[in-house]
């Protein structure tokens, strides 16, 4: 059986389309304990920003970059 990591590694490499695909899949399957209007709002907001990101309208930046900035924020 395959470690998480190497799963995840598998996964980050299959193309953008395929991932977004996935992504939706993992939160569609995911049980939330909160109130029905939170998560609704929340998988709103998870949907915007992946047609955000579909169309080009946010810029994309690798994780490693986003991690690095992250970083420098918190100094």
């Amino acid at each position: 059986m395959r470690s998480l990591e190497q799963l995840t590694e598998e996964l980050l490499s299959l193309p953008s389309a395929s991932r977004a695909l996935l992504a939706d899949k993992l939160v569609e399957s995911l049980e939330f304990d909160t109130d029905s209007a939170i998560q609704e709002a929340w998988v709103n907001k998870a949907k915007q920003r992946r047609n955000e990101v579909r169309n080009g309208s946010v810029p994309i930046i690798d994780g490693d970059e986003a991690l690095k900035q992250v970083r420098q924020l918190l100094e």
